[in-house]
């Protein structure tokens, strides 16, 4: 089911109109994934190759993780679901926001193929205000509060390079958050 499922994801059109480059959705799934990655929408480069977090954003990301490219991209291991699965183009100050469409179409669809997830990251805002209630204003706060959700959900920020200067400014994140992740990780999958 889930294999019909996320083929009918990929061949999904729905806001192609709307985008530069044209629909490519983006996503990783199997039954037996353990931890569950919903950040915002491909970039570029993963538009172009169809892997997701593959760029420095995904480096990152697998370090935090301290897992390896080959078990980032098993996904009997990790699943891999953006909230807006195709990339939505180039604003002002990055890639636009994630279309609107892709979460209510498709999320709970998947998440109800995925019964293993021990684990679900929710990196930005846009993950962690459709997935968090009562979550605080701003993302920092949210950050900091992360053991409200944890372990069912994890907020996190953005990978990115672009946000250095926060990860500079909050170190808190890599002693605290980071290291209980990469606890879970391991605890949780093979």
């Amino acid at each position: 089911m889930l294999h019909d499922l996320l083929r009918d994801i990929r061949q999904c059109r729905v806001c192609e109109p709307a985008l530069p480059l044209g629909a490519n959705p983006v996503i990783q799934a199997h039954e037996a994934a353990r931890i569950l990655i919903i950040g915002q929408a491909p970039g570029i480069r993963v538009h172009q190759s169809s892997i997701p977090w593959n760029d420095p954003s995904g480096d990152r990301l697998r370090r935090w993780l301290d897992i390896d490219k080959e078990t980032f991209y098993d996904p009997k291991q990790i699943a891999i679901m953006p909230m807006g699965l195709c990339y939505p183009g180039k604003g002002k100050s990055g890639d636009l926001p994630p279309r609107r469409e892709c979460a209510p179409l498709w999320h709970q669809s998947v998440l109800a193929q995925l019964p293993n997830i021990q684990m679900t990251l929710l990196i930005g805002q846009y993950a962690q205000n459709y997935y968090l209630k009562d979550k605080p204003a701003t993302l920092t706060e949210t950050v900091r509060q992360w053991q409200r959700w944890a372990p069912h959900y994890l907020p996190l920020p953005h990978p990115s390079p672009r946000n250095t200067l926060w990860l500079k400014k909050n170190p808190w994140f890599e002693q605290d958050v980071v290291a209980y992740i990469a606890r879970h990780v391991k605890t949780h999958i093979n």
